[in-house]
């Protein structure tokens, strides 16, 4: 009888949780994009992000946008500025301000660095992207 609850329990456990984040990693709101752009570190442009703790935006690529972060010159993050927690529209492109990144729409807040939302509600994370930085070239992808 002790086997029959044990394997009941074990069954159970096994079968309540889920392996699977998809329904917080496939966001309705944003579709997914294929894209591909290299950011050259030696034009003016871009000489913020030789340094860490600072961040470039571009609007000409992703849905709305994006925002790459330098974390310690070999790490840096990408991530998409259409708020992931409403549908993409006229006001949706957030704008950066340091790490935060905000949405004209609702005045969601969020930080660029882990994408994670700091002041508003939804249960989305800003839609992260690829980032691969070879000698002065960051290279960002989909």
């Amino acid at each position: 009888m002790k086997k029959i609850f044990s394997l009941l329990a074990i069954f159970v456990m096994i079968t309540a949780c889920s392996g699977s984040d998809d329904e917080v990693r496939n966001n309705p709101n944003l579709p997914d994009l294929n894209f591909r752009f290299q950011l050259d570190l030696s034009f003016p442009e871009y000489n913020n992000l030789q340094f860490p703790g600072n961040a470039f935006a571009t609007y000409n690529y992703g849905v709305r946008g994006v925002v790459i972060y330098n974390i310690n010159n070999s790490q840096y993050a990408a991530f998409e500025l259409s708020d992931p927690n409403h549908p993409a529209n006229s006001c949706s492109a957030m704008t950066v301000n340091g790490v935060i990144a905000t949405c004209a729409c609702e005045g969601n807040q969020y930080n660029v660095i882990t994408g994670e939302i700091v002041e508003g509600d939804g249960p989305y994370t800003m839609k992260p992207y690829r980032v691969r930085k070879s000698g002065n070239t960051i290279e960002i992808y989909n």
